[in-house]
């Protein structure tokens, strides 16, 4: 029997590295997996809708929402979380000594969209008495320019933004003081080659985000993995069988970080820290579907979604998903 042929753009991970192998093949799919950056699988994705299947940022899947119909349909896969208090970085003489004086600074955003920094902008709002609307944003590139939204972003007008122009990065910018900080998923250039005039807001964000986690049980989700609608209209069954492949490849992820019979990843402690990190988060600490732990992420990133302006209406995490994949046969 002839299967289908689906192409599926994602990153490299432990987590998807079974389906990219062909070691785990979803059931009644020959998957050809493209290994890429984010940037270029999102910008490919929400541009052209290049791939059958892709990793998708949250924050653009739900933009697409928008839509109708809506271009794509999401499956509860998060091919991404990451804690975010590391990712707010700010110039050493900008005055900011802790997150509550952010308040009416300049602040660059590689896009305003940023799944990263809808969480980063929610985080601060909540936690530190800094609204979303509180400063002045700058977007553009941040080593390279030329960079725009990668979405078509409604903006709310009590909000002040304005694109970079010319030549500028937001990394030189907040190196000279030309902005006073920097919301990002990646580590500034400067702040990786030891420029003593860029810091973090948070110096110890381990710690930080360790307390976030302990009073919110709140582990971000930042991607999932969207399929193009019309192939799912005409196979709704892809929606269940990637569900199980990619779930079966995320237990294998597991199950290599306990394997100390050689260490998988370059880390002399990753034994060490994988048992930590189901201490202090729990057994299933990447959980994908849509338990407990997880629709409290998403209930919470959905909020600051609409309250950010980025949302026509405060949606559910249940709406997000194909419903094939939220539920499964018991026997």
């Amino acid at each position: 029997m002839s299967r289908l042929r689906l192409t599926m753009a994602c990153g490299d991970y432990d987590r998807t590295r079974a389906l990219q192998e062909g070691t785990i093949r979803p059931d009644g799919i020959d998957l050809n997996y493209l290994r890429l950056p984010v940037e270029e699988t999102f910008f490919r994705m929400m541009r052209h809708q290049e791939f059958e299947v892709a990793e998708l940022s949250l924050s653009s899947y739900v933009l697409s929402l928008r839509q109708d119909p809506s271009p794509f349909v999401a499956l509860p896969v998060y091919t991404s979380r990451m804690f975010r208090h590391g990712a707010l970085y700010c110039n050493a003489g900008s005055g900011i000594e802790r997150p509550e004086d952010l308040r009416g600074k300049v602040v660059g955003n590689p896009e305003y969209q940023l799944t990263a920094n809808v969480w980063m902008r929610g985080i601060l709002s909540d936690r530190h008495g800094v609204p979303f609307d509180s400063v002045t944003y700058r977007t553009g590139g941040q080593e390279g320019t030329g960079r725009v939204e990668k979405a078509k972003v409604p903006l709310p007008g009590s909000l002040r933004i304005s694109p970079i122009t010319g030549d500028a990065t937001l990394s030189s910018m907040l190196a000279s003081g030309e902005i006073d900080a920097l919301y990002t998923p990646r580590i500034p250039s400067p702040f990786v080659a030891g420029d003593a005039r860029v810091r973090r807001v948070f110096p110890d964000f381990v710690a930080a985000e360790k307390e976030y986690y302990a009073d919110t049980g709140i582990f971000p989700i930042m991607h999932v993995v969207a399929v193009r609608r019309d192939v799912y209209e005409a196979n709704r069954w892809v929606a269940q069988s990637l569900y199980k492949a990619l779930l079966a490849a995320k237990e294998e992820a597991y199950a290599g970080l306990y394997d100390t019979s050689a260490l998988r990843f370059t880390l002399p402690w990753l034994t060490s820290q994988f048992e930590e990190a189901r201490a202090l988060l729990g057994e299933d600490y990447w959980a994908y579907g849509l338990g407990r732990t997880t629709l409290s992420a998403l209930s919470t990133f959905l909020r600051y979604h609409h309250e950010q302006g980025l949302s026509d209406r405060l949606r559910t995490p249940e709406e997000l998903f194909a419903p094939e994949a939220i539920e499964a046969a018991v026997i």
